[in-house]
């Protein structure tokens, strides 16, 4: 046992404490580790130092893999040392190896929170409610503010994307740090972006409305419509649309119907009710 308010043992018992708990309060960093494993010996006290080093930020939770079984099988452990970050209660990010401690710091810091991430929560709340002026000044702000903040470099992409400027947002994706390609959203963003290209390179949305109603939507006006319904936030409607454009032409534009499927259960976060059913519909329309 540690004597840091910081670094603790996980175990079945102090699970729901640590990870139940504690992940909400912030982001808990679980090593899964075994005494015969000479990489966990060269991780674990670097780990520690870190953890000591950024003073109650997060919380280092160590799991003995030989002790606790059935918690590692849990969350499919194949491999150690493996490290995986929790928020909320689950798994959000993870590493496998004893990485150099300048990739460890970029992994820690993507999930951190800095005081720049305020202004980028009210940027996107703003973004999200269609005023795209003012999450722009909020974001110049916090990258004023925060320069180095991944979650800013984020934001930008984000707001590029909203703003319709696909090819710069595009370009800034292809400028990330390699240690930030990792992160969840980075496909969300992709997602996003083959979205935005296709909405912006449709046909005027009544235009493509009056063709669907008539019965005489071919399969761009499919395409470009889901997309556009996508950008609303409409999920539910594009995917419909998706699903009706793989019925009728499921080669379109080297399969763009299902690879849009997979973007919208990318940005749904993979889960969710809506994902279980269309997924099944999809697997249902190919098989």
């Amino acid at each position: 046992m540690t004597d840091s308010p910081f670094i603790v043992d996980l175990t079945e018992e102090n699970f729901p404490e640590v990870i139940g708990k504690g992940s909400r309060e912030r982001p808990v960093l679980v090593d899964f580790w075994a005494s015969w494993c000479q990489p966990c010996r060269i991780l674990m006290p670097l780990l520690d130092r870190l953890a000591e080093e950024y003073g109650g930020k997060f919380i280092l939770a160590k799991l003995n893999t030989e002790e606790q079984q059935q918690l590692a099988s849990r969350f499919g452990i194949r491999s150690i040392p493996t490290v995986k970050v929790f928020r909320d209660g689950q798994p959000v990010d993870e590493f496998m190896g004893a990485l150099p401690e300048a990739e460890i710091r970029s992994f820690l810091d993507r999930h951190i929170p800095r005081e720049s991430d305020g202004l980028v929560a009210r940027a996107d709340d703003l973004l999200r409610s269609g005023d795209s002026n003012g999450a722009a000044k909020l974001i110049d702000e916090a990258r004023s503010m925060d320069p180095d903040n991944p979650r800013v470099l984020l934001a930008v992409i984000r707001l590029q994307a909203a703003l319709g400027q696909v090819d710069e947002a595009e370009s800034a994706l292809s400028r990330l740090p390699m240690a930030m390609l990792e992160d969840p959203e980075i496909n969300v963003l992709k997602a996003r972006l083959l979205f935005a290209r296709a909405a912006a390179a449709s046909a005027p949305v009544p235009q493509m409305e009056a063709a669907l109603a008539a019965g005489h939507a071919d399969s761009p006006t499919l395409f470009g419509l889901a997309a556009h319904r996508v950008e609303e936030n409409r999920h539910e409607e594009g995917l419909e649309l998706l699903l009706e454009l793989m019925k009728r032409d499921r080669d379109y534009d080297d399969q763009a119907a299902r690879r849009g499927m997979l973007a919208v259960f990318d940005i749904l976060g993979g889960s969710g009710e809506l994902v279980s059913r269309y997924r099944n519909k999809m697997f249902n329309l190919l098989h």
